[in-house]
């Protein structure tokens, strides 16, 4: 009797240890799956209504070809195309630009980013402001779930403007895909007028050199930098500082503002 009550003590053990490892497991965090720009459609090409509506592509997909490094004339080893994307590979990486400069435009790209990643879009970027391409604001890239990450998070204005708060969270609106898949993103420069769209969200909107732009500048660390958001034309900067971004998608339609907007632009 003693031998048969052991045989069903062990049994029972075995599978209440079993059902407590099943749910250790279950209560693991989901693995990470880094997706491949081959997932994105039409990868770095322009369709045909794209091209007759006169956009154009700043990533070939193949070739760093059109962009360099700030203040040089050759882009470092640190940026790299894999599988269709630029990609930051290393901390030699480095800020980047485009060859070209730009005034009045769309843009629009593909990104992904790995935990931890911090990097961000500039805009209207010259070379003569030496603290790197920050003559343009920053639209701020990131892990938007990284615990010690920026108090900045992706898509804000960075220091200046964020989304509004989410009724449902009481935090800023949040569109972000999880890390290591893609977000799309939409920056509008319209003279003065500026606007910031992930994943098809209307983050926010702003006029550069308004009263109420002037009050949030003077309030942040760019007060004092001469050049900062002071350029009607400059180049578009990708920043290299830390974490692994990568970029594919990137394709810019530039346009004539009418006369009427080009004379009252509030720009200064």
């Amino acid at each position: 009797m003693q031998t048969n009550r052991s045989i069903v003590l062990v049994v029972l053990a075995g599978i209440w240890l079993g059902g407590f490892t099943a749910g250790l497991q279950a209560q693991e965090p989901a693995k990470v799956v880094s997706q491949p720009a081959s997932v994105l459609p039409n990868l770095n090409q322009l369709t045909d209504a794209e091209k007759d509506a006169g956009w154009k592509l700043l990533f070939d997909g193949q070739t760093t070809t059109g962009w360099r490094n700030f203040g040089k004339e050759t882009i470092s080893q640190g940026w790299r195309v894999l599988d269709g994307a630029l990609c930051r590979v290393d901390k030699t990486a480095g800020d980047i630009i485009t060859v070209g400069q730009f005034d009045n435009f769309i843009l629009e790209l593909d990104y992904k980013v790995p935990a931890h990643a911090n990097s961000g879009i500039m805009c209207r970027v010259s070379e003569d402001e030496k603290r790197a391409p920050f003559s343009g604001i920053e639209f701020q890239l990131l892990d938007n779930t990284d615990p010690k990450g920026d108090s900045q998070k992706a898509g804000w204005a960075y220091a200046l403007y964020q989304p509004p708060l989410d009724p449902q969270t009481g935090r800023p609106q949040d569109a972000t895909k999880p890390v290591g898949e893609w977000n799309h993103v939409k920056l509008v420069y319209r003279g003065a007028h500026v606007e910031y769209w992930m994943n098809g969200v209307k983050y926010l909107e702003f006029e550069i050199g308004s009263a109420d732009f002037n009050q949030r500048l003077a309030a942040s660390k760019f007060a004092t930098w001469p050049k900062f958001a002071k350029n009607n034309t400059g180049h578009i900067a990708l920043q290299g500082d830390h974490g692994d971004v990568c970029f594919a998608n990137i394709k810019l339609l530039p346009f004539v503002l009418p006369v009427e907007e080009t004379s009252n632009e509030k720009m200064q």
